[in-house]
Order: C-alpha cells, then sequence, then structure tokens
C-alpha cells in the first residue's frame, strides 16, 4: 500500500492508495455510452471510474469551487455494483455512472444544504424520488454541487460554497443557480448532473457552460425532496455534456411517476408516463421544421457582452436555415422577458409557506431552522458575519416574501395572468403552425463575478408556463485573456406541453449540425487516476465571495 500526499485549496489531505488492476479510465468528456462501454467489456471497474472522477475533482475543483462535498459512500457503492457485474447482474440505464448533484435535493447519504450555512448539518433521512430513481437505474451519487444559495438567483455564490467561478472565464460566474452543476458538468467532474430550475436555472449554467440542459413540462418530473421556492415555477432536470445523455437521464428521472406529494405529476398524459425520451432522441430532421424566433427576447443595442450573443445566435439561424428549417419572426409585444416577470412572477407568494413546510417535515433531521423567518434572523452583528447570503438586489425579494401568502389577492391576479399567458403562447404556436420556438437564453454573455444580478436572463416565458425547453449550445464569444476559447452561448428551444421528444430530437439534430461544445482548456488535461480506499474530504472555498454580497445582510 502506498500513501501520497497532496494539496487541495487551503487544506492537505493523506490519501491511501493501491495499485490498479486495470488500465485507469479517462472521466474527460465521458459519456453514458463511454461508461457503459468501458466497464462492461472488462476494461475497468466502476470503482476505478468513480475514482477517475474524483481524481479530477481533487486537481481541479480550486479553478471552479464547484463541488460541497463527496458522497463518502461513493467507493462502496461502486464496489457493490462491481460485484453485480461480476455475477452477471449488472442492469441499469446509468449502471455505474457517477452523478453530482445540485445540493437542493435531498439525500440521505449526505446532507441536504442550499449552500446556506444554517443548514450544514441538515440531514434528510429519505431520498428524493428523482434521487431513487437514478439509484434504481445504477447511477451512482458522487456528491453535491454549489448553487446560488436556495437558489435565489443566478449567481451561483453562497454562503457555505463560496463564489463558483466560470470554468470559460475566471472572472466570470458559471450561470445558475445550478452554476455549481454546469461548471462541475462542463470540467468533467461527473458524466451528467441535476438542477433545479424556478425561473432559469437548469438554462443558465447550460448556456454559461456550453452545456445541453431539459426543463421539462410542469408535473413530468416530481419536485417532492427538492428544497422549494414556487410550486408554480420549480421544475428540475438534467444537465449534460450530449443530448443522449440528458434523453436518458429525463428518461430516468421522470421514471418515478405520480405523486401525490407533487399533484403535478397527475397532469401527465398516459402515453408519456414510463416514456424512453432516449429511444428516439437521434430521430428527427431539421428539413421541414417550423421554428419561430421571439424577436422581443433579443437585445439589439450594441455592445461587448451583448453583440457576441447576437452575431452566435444570427450565426446558429442561418446554419438552422441552410439545413431546411423555416424561420418565422414572432413581433408580439407580450413576449418581453422584463415585463412578463415584473408582472406575473409569484415566487414571492409561494416561497415562506413552502419552505416552512419543506422545514415541518418528519423526514427532515439534523440541525436546521424552524422556520423561514427562522433561517433569515440570523443576521450578521458585530461578532458574527451572519447565516445567510442574500445578494442586494434580492433584499425586497425575500423580505416580500417573510410577509406574503397564495393569500394575497395580488397572487390570484398574478395567476389569472400566468393562464392568459399561457394561453397567448399556445395559441402563438397554433397561429403559425410552429414546431417549436427558438431565443438565447441570455440576452448578454452570462456576467461577471461581483455583478448585482445575473441580468438579460429569456426564462421566465417556460417557468410560468410549465413549457419544455431544452438547451443547446449556440457558440461561442471571442478569446481573452481571461477567456481563452471565448464565452459560451446557449439557446433554448421551447416546446409545447409534453413536446420533450421533439424538442431532443431537434436539439440532437443541431449538436450534431454545429458541433459547438467544446471543454474548457484546462478540462482536455489528462489527469493522474489515483486508486483510493476511502473518498476524500473536499472543503469549499467560502472565502472567495464578493464584499459586494456581504453575509447575514438584508
Amino acid at each position: 500500500m502506498l500513501t501520497s500526499p497532496f494539496s487541495f485549496g487551503t487544506a492537505l489531505f493523506l490519501v491511501q492508495l493501491t495499485t490498479s488492476q486495470t488500465t485507469p479510465f479517462d472521466a474527460r468528456e465521458a459519456t453514458v455510452e463511454y461508461v457503459h462501454h468501458a466497464v462492461f467489456s472488462g476494461l475497468t471497474t466502476c470503482r476505478d471510474i468513480v475514482s477517475s472522477f474524483i481524481s479530477r475533482i481533487e486537481a481541479h475543483n480550486n479553478l471552479t469551487n464547484a463541488i460541497i462535498t463527496l458522497n463518502s459512500q461513493a467507493l462502496d457503492v461502486a464496489d457493490t455494483l462491481d460485484v453485480s457485474l461480476s455475477a452477471g447482474n449488472a442492469t441499469g440505464p446509468l449502471f455505474c455512472v457517477p452523478v453530482l448533484l445540485k445540493d437542493n435535493y435531498d439525500t440521505k447519504d449526505m446532507p441536504t444544504t442550499g449552500g446556506n450555512l444554517l443548514l450544514a448539518g441538515s440531514q434528510p433521512t429519505e431520498d428524493a424520488p428523482s434521487i431513487v430513481a437514478l439509484k434504481n437505474a445504477g447511477a451512482i451519487m458522487l456528491g453535491k454541487a454549489n448553487l446560488h444559495e436556495l437558489a435565489l438567483e443566478g449567481l451561483s455564490v453562497s454562503s457555505l460554497g463560496g463564489q463558483t467561478i466560470n470554468p470559460y472565464d475566471s472572472t466570470r460566474t458559471p450561470g445558475g443557480s445550478s452554476g455549481g452543476t454546469g461548471a462541475a458538468v462542463a470540467a468533467s467532474f461527473c458524466v451528467f448532473g441535476t438542477g433545479t430550475d424556478t425561473v432559469n436555472s437548469l438554462r443558465s449554467p447550460a448556456s454559461a457552460n456550453s452545456l445541453f440542459s431539459v426543463r421539462p413540462t410542469r408535473g413530468l418530473i416530481t419536485r417532492t425532496g427538492i428544497i422549494p421556492i414556487s410550486y408554480t415555477h420549480d421544475a428540475i432536470g438534467p444537465i449534460g455534456r450530449s443530448i443522449k445523455d440528458i434523453a436518458i437521464a429525463l428518461t430516468v428521472m421522470a421514471s418515478s411517476g405520480y405523486d401525490a406529494a407533487d399533484n403535478t405529476t397527475s397532469l401527465v398524459p398516459s402515453t408519456h408516463r414510463n416514456f424512453n425520451y432516449a429511444a428516439s432522441a437521434t430521430a428527427g430532421s431539421l428539413q421541414g421544421l417550423r421554428l419561430g424566433v421571439l424577436d422581443g427576447f433579443f437585445n439589439f443595442t450594441s455592445s461587448p457582452e451583448v453583440t457576441p450573443v447576437n452575431n452566435a445566435m444570427f450565426a446558429m439561424m442561418a446554419k438552422l436555415e441552410s439545413a431546411g428549417a423555416t424561420l418565422i419572426p414572432i413581433n408580439e409585444s407580450i413576449y418581453n422577458a422584463t415585463e412578463i416577470a415584473n408582472r406575473l412572477d409569484v415566487q414571492r407568494f409561494e416561497y415562506r409557506e413552502l419552505m416552512n413546510e419543506y422545514f415541518a417535515r418528519s423526514s427532515l433531521s439534523g440541525e436546521h431552522p424552524a422556520t423561514l423567518t427562522d433561517l433569515y434572523s440570523h443576521k450578521a452583528t458585530n461578532g458574527s458575519d451572519g447565516g445567510f447570503l442574500v445578494i442586494p438586489t434580492e433584499y425586497e425579494y425575500v423580505e416580500t416574501a417573510l410577509v406574503s401568502s397564495t393569500g394575497n389577492v395580488t397572487y390570484s391576479s398574478r395567476q389569472y395572468g400566468i393562464r392568459n399567458l399561457t394561453i397567448a403562447l399556445q395559441s402563438t404556436f397554433a397561429a403559425n403552425n410552429l414546431d417549436a420556438i427558438i431565443y438565447p437564453e441570455q440576452k448578454n454573455l452570462v456576467v461577471k463575478i461581483a455583478s448585482p444580478s445575473q441580468s438579460g436572463r429569456n426564462g421566465i416565458l417556460a417557468a410560468l408556463t410549465g413549457s419544455p425547453v431544452v438547451t443547446v449550445p449556440a457558440g461561442f464569444s471571442n478569446a481573452t485573456e481571461t477567456a481563452p476559447m471565448g464565452v459560451p452561448i446557449g439557446m433554448e428551444i421551447l416546446g409545447r406541453p409534453w413536446d420533450e421528444e421533439k424538442l431532443l430530437q431537434i436539439g440532437y439534430q443541431i449538436e450534431q449540425l454545429t458541433r459547438i461544445r467544446k471543454p474548457p482548456q484546462f478540462a482536455m488535461e489528462r489527469v493522474e487516476v489515483l486508486q483510493y480506499i476511502s473518498v476524500p474530504s473536499i472543503l469549499p472555498d467560502s472565502g472567495n465571495i464578493s464584499p459586494n454580497y456581504p453575509l447575514g445582510t438584508l
């Protein structure tokens, strides 16, 4: 047995090593298919696959600060799967596939913190149903990724996890709120990851990290066991490096089926229950498609932050037309993302009630606040930084949420407006005979670290109407000193309810046509694969938070 000391951030770990009996697994850009080829052909083992991803995290997490914790049981799970493999009992579409989870998914083998200091010891006793589905499919829960604290914004900074850094540009955020997942997937810290999306948060990190994601139709995947914000807005789903991988992940996560604890799951048509999205993802064609283009979701001013987005979108649109798609401009004034959010966003009315219910569940053990009011009462004092992080532009949001409820008259009025918006969107599809609608995920490049907010995002339309969206890489800005490959730019493809199959097919055809995705520069480096006796500890850098975001302040 060998021992090898090495440093990670400010901590020093002593890792026990054993000699490998198989070919070291190369985790760079690894897909589900690649993992299965390696393990089922006997080239490697599940333990070595997990070790390869842990080695990458140890080598490069200091460049992203994406990981909050690693699962201490990950190697034990891998060993169990290796026994099954040896016995000829390897089953499941995600057999031996390492997955990272946004740290607002309940897991009984890891704390679920939401990136909040006061939830560092909060320990669910049950897995979220979506996690149960992933485990039943053979996936290995590798660890938890950082997020914007409690998923309330898109900068991916939290009091527990610190600031996550965009792997393509160290001066920029990775999008959010699922920015830790996005940065981790881009850096090949896992095969794919999970995220949540209240307004933009599956799509913003995909856009900012040259990735693919799917926000499913409201109800397709139960949200039980997820730290909540909004019954109306919230959705969960996967973020990955290919359409095939997110199609497999979506199939598995949606297999959790009807859940009485989340009654939106009752809306799923019988034809879409236990549907295999992976089986048909590579079918279809761009020829003959009618794609609406939301002009109101572009910023047509000229600036270094906006022009690259427009250039990438115009180039993408030209490629789509050359492949046989017809683009139909949609100029209706109703499609203004800022105006829609200002008029119809209902998070403030639902947040406190849902969080209080979450904290009161019998399946939540460990130390945690009793209510949302309790959490935000831990403010900074002369001797303490406080127990939470709220960025200044969200002070009003949180303060309003603490005194608002679904009984407010304004809430009812906004729900009526959401119904009208949903009907208007479907009318736009019908009147123009559209297969899907496209627009940039963000009107400008993902913002710099320490910015006031993640401005310019277009996710609100799908969030309120419950529509499905697949996000694909659309291009990169020009290279700069801090972004040697350019900053990634993403495009949303929005469809009618339950159109995930069609959207994934469109996404796959675009993926094959454009081949835009490329990994961050450092992620292309080969990392020595260490063979661990046990899973090492990872400590996020919570000391890298900008003074623009003072802890414990409202």
